[in-house]
């Protein structure tokens, strides 16, 4: 339970009502209390922290004015969501954030009924927010709805796509800018640029209350001329005219950790009619000094001392595959100025950090617009360059269109270089990337890899920057098997499997990227033979048909989605070829895996080793009797 003694007003708050009684004069209170709350709580086991910091105050002031949950709050990607979490009953909680069985990581509407749309992914909240607000329309009811987004995801499409619908509606819908010049690493682009311009321009505030003395004099007609000259000029300074051209009504900018102004905004705005758009400027990881001094590092640490700021640092036996990523895409640029490395906002997260500082002319953080980000490799690709894309498995999802249309089409040399493929953890099920292989397998000309190990993943990078068609490298979160990472490059060739043990029992295992491991360990004790698949397309359908021909039975084992995947891949080239064999295909299951550790993700998607021992010995007894082998087999 909350400590009453340490957060007086904080442990009475059970629900925004609670929060809604008390007077306005205790909410600084109430922010202090809660800024401490989040300091405390993540720093024992972790968990998103800088953006939650940042704002404190603004959904201290949201709830206390708007009546939650009848009025809806919907709050873009979830990272600054933990005080949110902390104010609708969820406060004694918060410490299991992240954890199997506790609270998930961004708000879930199966979770709370405070939490009106699931999120993780970035730039939906304008485009929800606005259903709901049509729905009420439709209906004539009086709940109002309020979207929050920081400026970063406002460098998404799909922000712009909902803002250009919901100015020509007529709908009472409030967009909260939250300005804090940041995602998760800086903010980039034109209209971050905009914004952060707007915080020096004070001469414009002084002109126009300085000129509004002399101009009360005016006739009514010369004050109607000034108003619309002053429309234009405001725009050279604010970026309110940006808004209102859009069909907003824009309000601010406003201090964003000034509870009392923002509850007072907040509550003038309410009433307001039409689309609305308020701009809040606040700081990521405000009231924590070591937060605010470097928000990338304290976006999501693990657990942490809070008296010194230091971050327990997990034992590390090698490099992650993101860092073998970063150090091979700085070796091909050194090897081939025509290499280019392009990221949708996800710089530390897939290892470009020193590419940057090495290649700054070579490097393009075109900020959460995945979309662009591919159509802007196949450009460069059609100018002879060379392009490599390094996403996220999840976030590759949201460029699907572009990655058909305007590369593999074309036969466009791209490369991707897909991080977080398979289970991740923490980040639950809008995280997962459970569903890359069989979303990428359907499409012509791309060439599909998964490394076995952190060697096998530069070395299939390499592979696929030599290739005149696109490419697709697929890699799991953090560290590997272990193995030492060549300096040497060396292609591999195309569609060839590799055989990693032979087996007596009949049995074959053949395995994708990082479930090698684990199929080698099976092996063992089943006598089966084992076969690295590496590429999931084109596959090697001679090594499939000669295990076939040689084997009673096969089992495929993937850390992808059964439907439509790899394991999916060998079963019609069996067919295809009218080859009869009993098989099964292991893989994760039809439903989403929730947060958890990836240990435990595994567990739940049934590719633990235990569980991966107890579905194969069910398949394999019954069917373990000898057979003669065919000489020459």
């Amino acid at each position: 339970m909350t400590d009453p003694g340490r957060y007086p007003l904080l442990s009475a708050i059970e629900s925004p009502a609670a929060l809604r009684a008390l007077p306005e004069s205790e909410l600084p209170a109430v922010a202090g209390e809660l800024r401490d709350f989040l300091v405390h709580t993540v720093s024992q086991r972790g968990g998103h922290f800088a953006a939650g910091l940042g704002t404190v105050e603004l959904t201290v002031a949201l709830h206390y004015v708007y009546d939650t949950p009848h009025d809806r709050l919907v709050w873009d990607v979830g990272h600054q969501a933990y005080p949110h979490k902390v104010l609708t009953g969820r406060r004694d909680r918060l410490e299991t954030i992240k954890h199997k069985g506790g609270l998930a990581p961004f708000p879930t509407r199966a979770e709370s009924v405070y939490d009106t749309f699931g999120v993780g992914h970035s730039s939906t909240s304008i485009s929800a927010a606005l259903g709901m607000a049509i729905a009420n329309h439709l209906e004539g009811g009086d709940r109002r709805v309020v979207a929050v987004i920081g400026d970063g995801a406002m460098s998404a499409g799909l922000a712009w796509e909902a803002l250009n619908h919901a100015g020509s509606l007529d709908v009472d819908l409030l967009v909260v800018l939250n300005d804090n010049d940041m995602s998760i690493s800086e903010n980039v682009g034109a209209l971050s640029n905009y914004l952060a311009r707007l915080l020096s321009g004070k001469v414009y505030g002084h002109l126009r209350e300085n000129s509004k003395k002399v101009l009360r004099r005016m006739p009514a007609a010369a004050w109607e001329l000034v108003r619309r000259s002053e429309v234009h000029a405001k725009g050279m300074v604010l970026p309110g005219t940006l808004f209102e051209e859009m069909g907003f009504n824009y309000i601010g900018p406003v201090d964003g950790h000034d509870v009392g102004s923002l509850a007072t905004t907040l509550r003038n705005m309410r009433g307001l009619k039409g689309p609305q758009l308020l701009h809040v400027v606040t700081q990521k990881g405000k009231g924590y000094a070591p937060a605010e001094a470097d928000p990338i590092k304290w976006h999501g640490p693990g657990p942490f001392d809070p008296a010194s700021g230091t971050i327990r640092k997990e034992k590390s036996s090698g490099p992650s595959y993101s860092q073998v990523f970063g150090e091979w895409l700085c070796d091909m640029a050194e090897r081939d100025s025509r290499v280019v490395g392009i990221t949708p906002a996800m710089r530390e997260g897939s290892g470009l950090v020193e590419f940057e500082r090495r290649f700054p002319d070579r490097y393009f953080d075109v900020a959460i617009a995945e979309q662009h980000a591919i159509t802007l490799a196949a450009g460069l690709a059609c100018e002879g360059r060379r392009p490599v894309v390094a996403i996220y498995s999840t976030f590759l999802q949201r460029g699907y269109d572009q990655l058909i249309h305007d590369v593999a089409l074309q036969g466009l040399p791209v490369v991707f270089a897909i991080d977080r493929g398979g289970l991740v953890g923490s980040d639950g099920a809008t995280h997962q990337g459970a569903f890359d292989l069989s979303y990428l397998r359907c499409i012509p000309n791309l060439v599909i890899m998964a490394p076995a190990d952190e060697n096998e993943c530069r070395q299939m990078l390499y592979t696929a920057a030599t290739l005149d068609r696109p490419a697709a490298v697929r890699y799991p979160r953090g560290q590997g098997p272990g193995v030492a990472v060549a300096k040497e490059m060396t292609a591999l060739p195309v569609g060839r499997a590799e055989p990693r043990r032979e087996g007596r029992s009949g049995l074959a295992l053949l395995a994708f990227g990082a479930m090698v491991a684990a199929a080698e360990q099976l092996a063992a004790e089943f006598d089966a033979t084992v076969v690295n698949m590496r590429f999931v397309k084109p596959l090697d359908v001679a090594r499939v048909l000669e295990v076939a021909r040689r084997h009673r039975a096969i089992v495929t084992i993937e850390d992808n989605a059964v439907a439509g995947g790899a394991g999916d891949a060998v079963m019609q080239c069996l067919q295809q070829n009218g080859v009869t064999l009993p098989s099964l295909s292991l893989g994760i299951p039809d439903r989403f895996i929730e947060h958890g550790s990836r240990e435990e993700n595994l567990v739940d998607a049934g590719l633990d080793l235990d569980s991966l021992r107890a579905a194969v010995h069910r398949f394999w007894s019954g069917r373990a009797q000898p057979r003669a082998v065919p000489a020459g087999g």
